[in-house]
């Protein structure tokens, strides 16, 4: 059999472990597979990078699914067409195509074995369309997948901690070890699933909310009186007792750190800056 050689600018390390394989792609879907069946409908679902196709022949054999899949790699999508001439396949890079383009309307959810040096910024996509993505699933650096999962008060907690968290609940399923890809990466892996949560929007201007977590967080050593010095005026020292119960509230956030807040927390904050924005 003809063989995809992994090219270190894409991040390719291909698993050759079929269980592990067979194990990531029955994370496609959660929770979707009884109303699949009483509406007769397939769930649509987008792997990214399926290389030479390892999770690819697993979600092809799914009944409930009707798979598209994405892949940069001109040898992978020449492998992808001679043994699996039967996908749906589109050449291309995931970052910069518009999914509304694929998907005109409806749902769709997204899983892969997500190349490492591009991870965050496939997420930080998903987060574009997350009114239409009700999963995301798929195996990453472990580091990265303990950042995402992590809760408030823990050192891998982050930025993408909380973008993700406040749209996604985030399950961290299972530890994937080295020896089981080709090449062997440096670093342990990890398979999560992503499951969209109730709340439709937040309670907060949504792009202030991504801006006040990004800039705090950009000092994450620091009390947030320091890092969030440039969205508002704030006064080098604590302000006096007395004042309203939106300052008070707002001057007990900037004697935290930013790893101390929860999602809840940092809308609440978005909404007292914006309240002084507004002010100002």
């Amino acid at each position: 059999m003809q063989q995809v050689h992994a090219k270190k600018f894409l991040g390719q390390h291909f698993l050759t472990d079929l269980t592990v394989a067979r194990n990531i792609a029955e994370t496609a879907y959660k929770g979707q597979s009884d109303e699949v069946q009483s509406t007769k409908e397939k769930i649509r679902v987008l792997e990214i990078g399926p290389g030479m196709g390892v999770l690819t022949q697993f979600l092809l054999k799914d009944p409930n699914i009707q798979l598209t899949a994405i892949e940069i790699d001109r040898e992978s999508v020449a492998y992808l067409k001679e043994w699996y001439p039967e996908l749906h396949l589109i050449q291309g890079d995931f970052l910069k195509l518009d999914l509304n383009i694929i998907y005109p309307d409806g749902e769709f959810n997204v899983i892969g074995n997500y190349p490492y040096n591009i991870s965050s910024q496939i997420f930080f996509k998903v987060l574009e369309y997350k009114d239409r993505i009700p999963v995301c699933s798929g195996m990453i650096q472990k580091e990265v997948a303990e950042r995402i999962a992590s809760k408030p008060g823990k050192k891998a907690y982050g930025i993408l901690s909380v973008l993700l968290q406040a749209y996604y609940d985030i399950e961290y399923l299972f530890t994937v070890h080295e020896h089981v890809f080709n090449p062997p990466p440096k670093v342990k892996s990890a398979v999560i699933r992503m499951t969209r949560n109730k709340r439709r929007q937040l309670d907060c201007d949504e792009e202030l909310f991504k801006t006040v977590v990004k800039t705090a967080f950009n000092q994450r050593r620091k009390q947030m009186r320091n890092s969030l010095r440039g969205l508002i005026e704030i006064s080098p020292q604590p302000s006096p007792e007395g004042n309203g119960e939106k300052e008070e509230r707002l001057e007990w956030f900037l004697t935290r750190r930013p790893e101390q807040l929860s999602v809840d927390e940092f809308i609440e904050l978005t909404k007292l800056i914006n309240n002084q924005l507004v002010k100002s």
